[in-house]
């Protein structure tokens, strides 16, 4: 099998669940050395209070064929990421691959809530979580990246940068943290591209994460039992095909055409040729502009 990414190293922030996983664990099917970070381990869970844990993630990664190395880590605490860092760079001596994917936000935000009723608390705790944790770990880890040239930085988010300038993301706080880390991507790209690495935001679609399969009662061997309250479900993805997506660019010689981009799996799957792990490649967004918010009937042919 290939393994394009061997001998790179990577630091997915943010890799207990949902795209960070997926993306960690791709990173490693390629070849890749892959510290995954988060809060919930096997000893002490978040406030999420989930199963899922980074020792279970780094497993994944190790099982998929790279070398999975897990650190608890809170990115809201500058000292513990610096000391994140610090552990790559004494243990790698590189870092060749930053995946910012810290998010946090489910149990914060509330649905067309205005600013003004939203609770604040929450709402100030959501952009600590979706915006500072990616300012700080980038402040620490883009030194070790830009040792080497051709390194890599990823923005997760949720939305590309066109649909989220037309469209009023879920409330104040939601749409505030996924903008911010869209123009991160690009911010962070004018920053780095004189200086030999490339940084881009990216999105997955309408992503089959552990919480969302929890939330329609439904597992990745089910999930279309969702389709007969939820249609437009039909489009949904898993998280290893956005994991692919970063796989795919951070084995790209040539990436560096995209530096300062907002980017989409499924707009990448159609540029690298990489599916889904049913074959498919969704095109959630396309989707989501033309047949979704149109109110057109749910129907995903030509999408995936």
């Amino acid at each position: 099998m290939s393994a394009p990414l061997t001998g790179k190293v990577a630091l997915v922030a943010g890799a207990t669940r949902g795209a960070g996983r997926g993306i960690a664990v791709e990173l490693g099917a390629a070849g890749a050395t892959v510290y995954v970070t988060g809060r919930s381990t096997r000893a002490r869970r978040s406030e999420y209070d989930r199963p899922e844990t980074i020792e279970e993630t780094a497993e994944l990664v190790t099982a998929a064929g790279g070398h999975g190395i897990a650190v608890p880590a809170d990115h809201l605490d500058p000292e513990r990421v610096r000391a994140v860092v610090d552990r790559i760079d004494r243990e790698q001596g590189r870092l060749d691959v930053l995946v910012n994917d810290i998010w946090g936000g489910e149990l914060l935000f509330d649905w067309d809530a205005p600013v003004w009723e939203h609770d604040l608390d929450k709402g100030l705790r959501l952009l600590r979580l979706a915006v500072e944790t990616h300012a700080i770990t980038s402040h620490h880890a883009l030194p070790l990246l830009l040792r080497r040239p051709g390194g890599l930085v990823v923005e997760v988010t949720d939305g590309t940068a066109d649909y989220n300038r037309d469209h009023y993301r879920v409330s104040f706080f939601y749409d505030l943290a996924k903008t911010a880390v869209l123009r991160m991507g690009f911010a962070l790209g004018r920053e780095l591209g004189p200086r030999g690495a490339t940084a881009v935001a990216l999105t997955p679609g309408w992503m089959r994460s552990e919480i969302m399969l929890d939330h329609f009662g439904v597992t990745e061997d089910t999930w279309r039992d969702a389709l007969a309250k939820v249609p437009h479900f039909a489009i949904s993805e898993t998280p290893r095909y956005v994991g692919r997506a970063v796989a795919a660019l951070a084995a790209d010689p040539g990436v560096s055409r995209f530096n300062g981009r907002s980017l989409s799996s499924g707009g990448l799957a159609q540029e690298y040729g990489f599916t889904d792990l049913d074959g498919s490649r969704p095109d959630a967004w396309r989707y989501v502009v033309e047949v979704q918010d149109p109110g057109k009937p749910a129907d995903v042919t030509g999408y995936r």
